[in-house]
């Protein structure tokens, strides 16, 4: 009598086993004829004849396009659906359907063991940018600043705001509307006469 244990060490990572899962990964799936909320729809309409479906994860992006995920209460009518529904033609493409790798998120939260992802790791911070990002806000008491350095610049001028341009009185030339240079051509008196061609070779 043999006992099913773990699969032999040397089969390659892809071969070996997934243990039964709540959540079916399907792939597979036409992602070009149909719109997501069709495809999740359709989805769940097929599986949810093989028991209570909580979730239908299907994503366009081009990493995940053509599989989706199909969650269900529990492992006896997963395995259930992927039996009946392994190779059915969905859309015109038979469907490939195996255990998922991991837990989904509402199985985990149903259990009570979602962790929530967590943040990056903290990043080491240079001297470099730790003087940039922390130096003190110039004007502020405390803040060392730096010495006055001349400069090629003309100096401001009094009052500092704006100022009116020098020729806001002169009205002659503003608002004078320029001529076409269609108009001006047809002004000129010289007309141009044109060339004949002659048939005379």
């Amino acid at each position: 009598m043999s006992t099913r244990g773990a699969p032999p060490p040397n089969l390659p990572a892809k071969v070996a086993a997934i243990p039964p899962n709540q959540t079916l990964y399907v792939t597979n799936l036409p992602s070009a004829k149909i719109q997501k909320e069709d495809l999740r729809t359709a989805l769940y309409m097929l599986f949810s004849t093989y028991g209570s479906v909580l979730d239908v994860v299907a994503l366009k992006t081009m990493k995940m396009r053509g599989q989706a995920h199909i969650v269900y209460k529990d492992i006896q009518t997963a395995t259930m659906a992927m039996r009946a529904l392994d190779g059915f033609e969905f859309l015109g493409r038979p469907m490939k359907i195996s255990y998922a790798k991991g837990k989904s998120h509402i199985i985990a939260k149903l259990d009570g063991t979602f962790k929530p992802p967590t943040a990056a790791k903290e990043v080491e911070v240079t001297d470099l940018q730790h003087s940039i990002f922390n130096a003190p806000v110039p004007g502020q008491p405390g803040s060392v600043t730096a010495p006055a350095k001349s400069s090629s610049l003309p100096p401001k001028p009094p009052g500092g705001g704006d100022q009116p341009m020098p020729d806001v009185g002169a009205t002659e030339t503003r608002g004078v509307k320029r001529p076409r240079e269609e108009e001006l051509e047809e002004e000129s008196d010289q007309d141009v006469a044109m060339e004949e061609e002659s048939d005379e070779d």
